[in-house]
């Protein structure tokens, strides 16, 4: 009896071998879900809930004082954001007691990345470009991809605009949250989500926002630093297989990343620009890849297949790591050895 508690014990709350090999499968399981699937309805979908939550946030926000209006942004969505990943902990807890728990894991990963979605939404762009109906193209863009008024943007300020936003969802709705699953399983991708949609709508620069979003957006620059970068050289990577310019990729990026408000959007938008060879402007903001020509609906499309290639190549490249790599076991397995030894032995 007491051999039995002690390896339930141990099974319980430590980390058991082939963690990592559980987590491919998950990323694995998540990527052909999302790919099949997509995006379920608002109802059933966290990320809606997390927005309809962030809503109440900000309607019972404090509606005079700049430092009131922080603090109450900083702890009701720090706070948020903890729970959330308690939550998230405790549910791959559960999951890992599950011999198929690693595909239930990879059903609710595959509802915190949108791959599908933002391939449709670049079509729906790209098709009526081509057709010559400019102005179902900026319906479209505004509906799916952007936030700004686009009712004066002519045909290459779409494409530039929809490109800009292919590249720069890459990192934020795939690679981001696939990253920090890879660093902390779900509660980290949870948490990560929830952040990333904080800073959607509430890290806006004016007179109601300026201060209630500063935290958020400051965590969101924080959080997706690292997959920022790592999608642009991803980019570069794909541009090499031969979906644009490697080299042309290689030096907008590093010459012109910086020139964005935001540190980490620039990022993959300059390289997607040098890639394609085409000028990403937004403007009176800035202009990605001077001296390029601009683009056409034809670069929707041409950017769709290179993220499309990036995006694969990096989770190929991660699958492989951590099935090549050795799994260090924690200092949870070799109690557990030692604990399988003892009971073997007497």
């Amino acid at each position: 009896m007491f051999q039995t508690g002690v390896e339930v014990n141990v099974r319980h709350f430590f980390v058991t071998e082939g963690y990592r090999q559980r987590r491919v499968l998950a990323v694995a399981a998540a990527v052909l879900i999302d790919a099949v699937l997509g995006d379920p309805s608002s109802r059933f979908h966290p990320v809606a809930w997390m927005g309809s939550w962030i809503g109440i946030v900000r309607k019972q926000a404090p509606r005079r004082g700049a430092m009131a209006s922080f603090f109450y942004g900083a702890a009701a969505i720090g706070g948020s954001a903890c729970l959330l990943g308690l939550i998230g902990r405790w549910c791959s807890g559960s999951l890992q007691r599950w011999g198929l728990g690693w595909l239930a894991e990879g059903a609710v990963l595959s509802l915190l990345i949108a791959w599908r979605d933002l391939m449709r939404a670049g079509r729906a762009v790209a098709r009526p470009l081509e057709e010559g109906d400019l102005a179902e193209a900026r319906r479209q863009l505004g509906w799916h991809l952007v936030s700004r008024d686009v009712s004066e943007l002519d045909e290459s300020l779409v494409a530039a605009a929809t490109v800009e936003s292919l590249a720069e969802n890459s990192s934020d709705s795939v690679i981001a949250p696939l990253f920090w699953y890879g660093i902390g399983g779900l509660p980290a991708a949870l948490v990560y989500r929830f952040v990333n949609t904080a800073d959607a709508m509430l890290g806006y620069r004016d007179a109601e926002m300026e201060w209630l979003g500063k935290s958020s957006a400051r965590a969101d620059d924080i959080l997706n630093f690292v997959p920022a970068r790592l999608t642009a050289l991803l980019i570069v990577a794909g541009a090499a297989l031969g979906r644009g310019n490697a080299g042309s990729a290689w030096r907008v990026w590093r010459g012109e990343a910086a020139k964005t408000a935001s540190p980490n959007a620039g990022q993959p938008m300059s390289a997607a620009a040098g890639a394609l060879e085409v000028a990403l402007e937004k403007v009176g903001h800035y202009r990605l890849g001077e001296g390029l020509r601009r683009p056409g609906a034809s670069d929707i499309r041409r950017a769709s297949r290179l993220m499309s290639v990036s995006v694969f190549l990096g989770i190929a490249a991660a699958v492989a790591a951590a099935l090549l790599l050795p799994e260090r076991r924690s200092a949870g397995m070799q109690v557990r050895r030692r604990c399988e030894t003892e009971v073997q032995d007497g």
